[in-house]
Order: structure tokens, then sequence, then C-alpha cells
């Protein structure tokens, strides 16, 4: 018994040293005795070294300048991009003829045929629903032109989609190079891009649709890369033994076995869309989205919810029927389609000649006036005097004296060196030293850019609404995973709240908790609330039966089977649960640079409202940088077999 006692504290330490984490940690630790005081002693701590910047304004500012200079007279300009601008504007106006000659119940009838087609009569109800409230709500004319506008930009985003995906799903060396390409379309701030779309194609219907394109197309890429790349291979084989040639491998086999991700391709394409819809109107785009914009700029939360709804209805409608597309369901035979399209002409010309094409004035419900006087009741009521618990400014104010400036100031108080350090130790821990290098990188990045402080204003920002937004899900999830009814009285609680538009979430928030951080922080977690919950939900409902039968049979509590079973075993759905709040997050706090979220979000609408390319674009990239290392530090990379870590 003696001897062993005395070997036990030698045999601690060395089974320690011999896990993965010790030894990055160990590394980490020489690397920064051996680093730090170099650089302490080169650069100093502190702020980021002005030493060690790069500024952009000026060539930036020269090819802003450039472009302004020879928009009207380069043959760049005049015989590529104009030919582009005007191919969008007249197939835009094309889709929206048609639409308008098609009259509200043509139109009303082609989505409710469809939807019956694809889905059965249930989603053909309520796609007949959608339509007849966008009319009731007097946004019918609105809704047609967000349409027509949809439909020119979805194609276009998956004709992009389906090219890049196609170079990407057929060659490894592609996929490696448009990574990172994609990475950066999705994760660029609509509003840094939009300065450069507008520069070229100046204000109007085609910057709108080529800045949706952009925005819209990397989902599709993805996911047709992923489809092609995951293709059964016996199946691939068995073709290929027939002697058939690349092209026609392709087509009659990889493609249609791809067919549930190409569709679920063009599901995300089609959401991505339309939540550009609002952002779009802000350089020219008519349609729904310039009804909530102008709301917005008049502070008229009613009619900016009368546009809004459209926008959450038509989002629902095209989710459900492309869902249900890529299920592979169907309501009726290969005469449907014939029926459909029949029966689509037989309203629209009735509607022709009885003159109905437009919807009727007398029809219309106007909401914005209730709606309004709520609002107003909330405000004086709940924004400040409420006894015991306060108001909302009350709120607001503690969060930013409590939570935001302690963070921030924490941030910006740590010498640059060590919020490298601190990266660079986390997405190690949880990854490989590819992962790590990155993430340091896109930090340094951001430095080397002259933004390192207001980008830590705006990560201060992120990690608070992500804290509430984690905290908040993980209760939410917890009580729909343990009830199908809980669950059930959620999903169109969380349809409307991920299909709102992120413009319509600032306009209440702002009238509850005034103008600041704490709002744009608000709205933030308002906006990225649903996809945690959902992906937290079903994460926690696929924990093995088995486990939790076994765990109650041993008397385990319902919260020691949450906290020993279900938490440990959905780490995967948590963790991407936590990536994914902290990528829609940022994507938000930067739309609250409108309502004094101040850091990178200002600065790239600054950019924009002021023409100003160097300000924007800068705050853009840093913005791209951050998105990097956050997604980077909270997602972790498997090991490759046979590679170190």
């Amino acid at each position: 018994m003696a001897t062993v006692t005395a070997s036990t504290p030698r045999a601690l330490p060395t089974g320690l040293l011999k896990h993965r984490a010790v030894h990055k940690l160990l590394l980490i630790a020489l690397a920064a005795a051996v680093l730090v005081p170099l650089a302490n002693a080169q650069w100093a701590s502190g702020s980021w070294p002005t030493a060690l910047t790069v500024d952009l304004t000026k060539p930036l500012s020269s090819a802003s300048d450039w472009i302004i200079d020879n928009r009207d007279s380069h043959p760049l300009f005049l015989y590529f991009f104009g030919y582009v601008s005007n191919a969008v504007v007249i197939s835009v106006h094309a889709v929206y003829v048609v639409l308008l000659g098609a009259g509200w119940a043509g139109v009303t009838a082609l989505g409710a045929l469809v939807a019956w087609r694809v889905a059965g009569v249930r989603l053909a109800l309520g796609t007949t629903a959608a339509f007849l409230a966008c009319g009731l709500l007097g946004m019918w004319v609105p809704t047609m032109q967000t349409l027509a506008l949809m439909v020119v930009a979805v194609l276009a985003s998956v004709v992009v989609g389906v090219l890049l995906g196609l170079a990407a799903g057929l060659s490894g060396r592609m996929d490696r190079i448009l990574r990172p390409v994609l990475d950066t379309m999705q994760v660029m701030p609509a509003y840094a891009y939009l300065l450069p779309v507008v520069l070229v194609f100046g204000m109007g219907v085609p910057a709108a649709v080529l800045a949706t394109v952009v925005y819209a197309a990397p989902p599709m890429a993805r996911l047709t890369a992923l489809g092609l790349q995951c293709a059964d291979k016996e199946v691939l084989e068995a073709v290929e033994s027939l002697g058939t040639t690349a092209r026609q491998r392709l087509l009659t086999a990889r493609i249609p076995l791809a067919r549930k991700e190409l569709l679920l391709g063009l599901n995300q394409t089609i959401m991505m869309a339309l939540s550009m819809a609002v952002i779009a109107s802000v350089i020219g785009a008519a349609g729904l989205g310039d009804r909530v914009y102008q709301a917005l700029a008049s502070v008229d939360v009613g009619a900016a919810l009368a546009a809004g709804i459209p926008i959450v209805l038509l989002a629902v409608v095209l989710d459900r029927v492309t869902g249900a597309a890529g299920d592979g369901t169907e309501g009726h035979g290969r005469a449907g389609w014939a029926y459909a399209l029949a029966g689509t002409v037989v309203v629209a010309v009735a509607g022709r000649l009885l003159g109905r094409l437009d919807w009727p004035d007398a029809w219309t419900l106007n909401i914005a006036e209730p709606v309004n006087r709520a609002v107003d009741w909330m405000t004086n009521h709940l924004y400040s005097g409420v006894p015991v618990i306060g108001g909302t400014a009350d709120w607001a104010g503690h969060f930013t004296t409590w939570v935001l400036d302690p963070v921030r100031d924490g941030l910006q108080g740590l010498p640059w060196w060590s919020v490298l350090l601190i990266v660079a130790t986390l997405a190690w821990l949880i990854g490989t030293w590819r992962t790590a290098l990155t993430a340091v990188l896109a930090m340094a990045a951001i430095g080397v850019l002259g933004v390192w402080t207001p980008a830590l204003d705006t990560l201060s920002q992120v990690l608070a609404a992500v804290a509430v937004t984690l905290v908040l899900g993980l209760a939410t999830a917890v009580a729909a995973a343990r009830s199908d009814r809980v669950e059930r009285m959620l999903r169109p609680v969380l349809d409307v709240f991920q299909t709102m538009p992120q413009f319509v979430y600032l306009i209440p928030v702002v009238a509850l908790f005034g103008v600041g951080r704490a709002p744009a922080a608000a709205a933030a977690v308002v906006y990225a609330l649903p996809a945690v919950v959902r992906i937290t939900t079903q994460g926690l409902r696929q924990v093995d039966p088995a486990a939790m039968e076994s765990s109650r049979s041993l008397g385990a509590t319902s919260w020691q089977q949450l906290r020993q079973v279900q938490l440990p075993l959905a780490r995967p759905a948590l963790l991407l649960a936590v990536n994914q709040g902290v990528v829609l997050v940022l994507a938000v706090v930067v739309i609250g640079g409108l309502v004094g979220g101040g850091a990178l979000g200002y600065d790239t609408v600054f950019g924009l409202a002021q023409g100003d390319l160097a300000t924007g674009l800068v705050a853009g990239a840093a913005i791209v940088c951050l998105g990097l290392m956050l997604d980077r530090v909270t997602q972790p990379t498997e090991r490759r077999p046979g590679k170190g870590a």
C-alpha cells in the first residue's frame, strides 16, 4: 500500500503531460516566453502599434475617383458593365410586367397551384392566405416589385452558385481556392460591398440585384459542391463502368444524386435574397424594402410592420415550398404541373376579362394606426417609471454600464500581443495549428488596417449579445426539447423572428430602449435567437434514447439527465449553435451602427452614406476578419488521420 501511495504523485503529472491540450498550452507558453519580450521591446504594449499599420485611404480614394471619372466613357463600363446593367433592368421589368399582367388573382392562383403540386392542399391554402394578406395590407404592388427583383436575383444567384459549386465539387484545388472567396462573400457586411457596387452601376435596380447575388450565391455554391463531393461512389463507379464520358457521368449521375443538396441550396439562396430586400432599398431598389426603409426613417412602426409582414409571408411560403420539393414530396402525378399551369391561365384570363387585375382599394386594412398606438402605449408605460423592475430605458442603461462598458474597456485595455495570444490559445485548443494561425492572422489584419480600437468595441458588443443569446436560447431550447407542445407553439414565432427583415427589429427596439449600443445588441439577440433555439433543440432531441432511459433507470433527476447526459451528448450541436449565434449577432451589430452602435458598424454605414470607399471597405474588411476569427475560435476542427494537431 505504501508503494502505491508513493508512486501516485509521480504518475499524475506523467498522465497529465500526455494530454494533447496540455501539450498545446505548453507550446503556446514557450512561444509566448520567446516572442512577447521581443514584441514588447520593439513596439511596446498597449494598443496596436502605429508602425504596423497600413494606410489604404489614398489608394482606395484614387480607385473611387477613377471609377467616377471613367464610368461614362471607359470601354469596360460602356461595353461590359453597361450591358450587364441593361440586362438586369430589362429582366426585372419583364418579370414585373408579367406579374402585373397576371393580376392578383392569377399570381395567387399560380402560387397556390405550385404549392399544391409540390406539397399538397394544406400548403396551397397557406400560400393563398399569404398572398391575400399582402393585398389586404395594401402592399400588393410593392410585393410584386420585390417578387420581380427576387426572381431575377435568385435566378442569377443560382446560376453563379451552381457554376462555382461545379468547379469546387469537381476539383479539390478549386475547392481550396474558392473556399476563402465564399467565406468573404458571406461574412462581408452588405453595407461594405454596396458602396463599390453603387460606384460601378449607380443607384437603382442593377446595383440592388448584383449586391443580392454576391450575398445569396455562396450557399448555392457550397451545397452544390457538397452534393457533388458526397455522391454515392458505388453508383458513380457503376456508371463509369458503362463507358460513359465525364460529362455524361455529371449529367446522368452526379447532379441527380445531388438533387437534395441542390434544392436545399435553392432554399437558402431564396432566404438570403429576401433578407437583402430591405438593405437593397438603401441603393434605390423599390418594393417592400423601400417601404420598410422609409418607415424606419420616419420611425413609423406601423408602416414598417405593414411592409415587413409580406416579406415574412413570402419567406415562409418559399421556404415551405422549396423545403417540400427537397424532401421529394409530391401532391399529384405528372399531369399535376399541366393542371397547375392551365388553372393559372384560366384564373388570369378571367381576372383580365372582369377587369380585376389590380387589388381593390376597398379590400385593404390599415394596421399602421393601431400598431402605432400600441407602440406609443408601450413607450409611455414601459420606457421608464415602471415600479420595482424599472423601465426598458433603465435596463438598457444598466446593460451598457454593467456589461458593455466593462467588456469593451477590458478588451481595449489589454496589450495587443495578449489579444493575439488569447485568440491563438482558444483556436488551437479546439482545433489545429492551422486553425490557430488563421485566427491570429485574421486578428492581426485588423490591426494592420488601422481599426484595432473600434474592432475591439464591436467585439465587446458581439460577445455580450452572444452571451445573452446563448442563455435565452438554451433555456428556450430545453423547454422545446422536452415538450412537443412548446415546440409547436414556438415554431411560428421563430419563423417570424428569423424571416423578419433586420431593419424592422430596429424600430421597436429604438422605441423601447432608445439609441445606443444596448439597442443594437438587443436587435442582434432577437435576430440570432431563433437559429440558436432551433439547432440546440434539434441536438437535444437527437440524443440517444437508450442513454436517457439508462440514466432514468439509475434514478437520475431531470436536471441530472440534462447536465450529465443530454448536454454532453449534444455537444456538436451546441458548438454549432454558438458558432451560428456569433455569425448572426455580428451581422446585426453592424446594422446597429444605424441606431448608435458605433464602432465598425458606424464606419460601414458612414462610408456608404458619404461615398467614402476607404472608410467603408476598410471597416467591412475588418468585420470579415473579425467574423473569420470568431468562426475559428467557436467551431472545432477535426484532426485529419495521420496529421498533427
